[in-house]
């Protein structure tokens, strides 16, 4: 199978959908020799926030010389971003051939009549496979959906990590922030340090599951504190304490922007001074390099690119995909840009809660420009266009990204912040169509 065979096979096996579970995954693996098995592992979920720490996570244990994988979903581009080895993706080829070699299990599975595991699950069993070969001493793995029954909640971590809790993927996840919690929860393992910045109800959860297997919980607010310093669209500074750990006040420098990543810092800076148990190369100069130079694309990034009629155009795309995303970009936004006029493009799934983050982001004066994001569960730009309408006097509409992305560029005009926002099945296509332009330009 080459690369585009694979995307087909791949494509075929997402006619299943969503089926949480654990049967189909741990029969794959088995049959692939448990590659799981053969490295350590850090275990990261949440409801937003899971993406930037295990970004953050992998690009520390790089910095250590530690052989590391990343497992990351969705994609913005390209399903060879999920997997990637010391910062560098899959490459197409060994895509391929891992894809490859899950369905030849895949397909006995069938012929012994067992249930045939979906596309995630092929997707997930194919990185733990790719990580083995490769030798990794260290996989950092982001679950794709809740923790309790998603597929990669087959593996005993070094350290288990729960961001936030909100409400998302509540039909999946027991309809209730409470059943969402628990599925969060359901990654913590008998005797696995977890580290949250979890609060309220959700963290009561937390706590009672952690000590039902006898983990210790580490939680932001209480057992390690951040406190944002100074900002530019270039970056930002905090502080990391932590009385448990004999810190106080230890300064760093961020590429990444947002206070919601300062957060998002601190969890990461708790997990690595865990694993530092474990792991001595993993010292405070590491933490410190790694996290001034780690970056993640299309979370509250800042790009400029030509604007039309010259001069530079600033632009700031962010995949805020549901409403709790949607209200640390508004709380970014005010912070860095609080008097910049804006024009917003965005493009939102259906079974989003789109008014409540439309709501939530848009002010009266916004220029609004909607387009649908690349997903058979995307909101038509019509739908959208007509419930943005009720928030901002001026919006507009275009099915064709491409042609929005232009609307919207000549409506900014270098005068107008740009945001491009919503779906990471948008931000992905509009983010090279900026950069390509960059490109044109240069």
């Amino acid at each position: 199978m080459n690369y585009q065979e694979a995307l087909a096979y791949l494509d075929g096996l997402n006619v299943f959908g969503v089926r949480l579970g654990l049967t189909r995954i741990r029969r794959l693996l088995a049959l692939l020799g448990n590659p799981q098995d053969k490295y350590r592992t850090v275990h990261v979920t949440g409801t937003n926030g899971k993406g930037s720490v295990s970004a953050m996570l992998a690009g520390i244990l790089q910095k250590a010389t530690i052989h590391t994988g990343l497992y990351t979903s969705p994609h913005l581009v390209s399903y060879t971003e999920r997997m990637q080895v010391d910062g560098q993706p899959i490459s197409e080829e060994d895509f391929a051939k891992a894809i490859s070699a899950v369905r030849v299990f895949i397909e006995q599975m069938i012929a012994e009549g067992e249930e045939c595991p979906t596309q995630f699950e092929a997707l997930t069993a194919a990185a733990f496979y790719y990580f083995a070969v490769h030798k990794v001493e260290y996989a950092v793995i982001e679950v794709g959906l809740g923790g309790l029954l998603d597929s990669t909640n087959v593996i005993t971590p070094e350290v288990s990590v729960i961001t936030n809790v909100a409400f998302e993927h509540a039909k999946l996840c027991g309809g209730t922030l409470e059943g969402i919690a628990h599925h969060k929860a359901g990654i913590i393992k008998d005797g696995v340090p977890v580290v949250t910045a979890a609060e309220g109800m959700p963290l009561a959860i937390l706590r009672e599951e952690a000590e039902r297997h006898g983990a210790d919980l580490f939680v932001e607010g209480t057992d390690f504190t951040v406190t944002g310093g100074a900002f530019s669209p270039r970056g930002q500074s905090f502080s990391f304490s932590s009385p448990l750990l004999g810190v106080s006040g230890d300064r760093y420098a961020l590429h990444l922007l947002g206070a919601h990543q300062v957060q998002n810092a601190g969890v990461a800076i708790m997990t690595a001074y865990l694993l530092r148990n474990v792991e001595p190369r993993l010292t405070e100069a590491v933490v410190h390099e790694a996290l001034r130079l780690v970056t993640w694309p299309g979370r509250f990034e800042y790009l400029e690119v030509p604007a039309s009629g010259g001069g530079r155009q600033p632009v700031l795309v962010d995949g805020a995909h549901n409403p709790a995303g949607m209200e640390v970009l508004r709380r970014g936004l005010d912070a860095y840009f609080p008097e910049q006029p804006r024009v917003l493009l965005l493009g939102i799934l259906h079974d989003k809660e789109i008014d409540k983050m439309l709501g939530t982001l848009v002010r009266p004066d916004d220029v609004v420009v909607m387009t649908p994001p690349q997903s058979d569960r995307a909101e038509r730009a019509r739908v959208l266009a007509e419930k943005a309408s009720g928030y901002a006097h001026s919006v507009s509409y275009r099915e064709d990204n491409a042609e929005a992305l232009d609307l919207a560029l000549s409506l900014a005009a270098g005068r107008r912040l740009l945001v491009a926002a919503g779906s990471l099945y948008l931000i992905g296509g509009l983010r090279r169509l900026l950069l390509g332009k960059e490109d044109a330009h240069a």
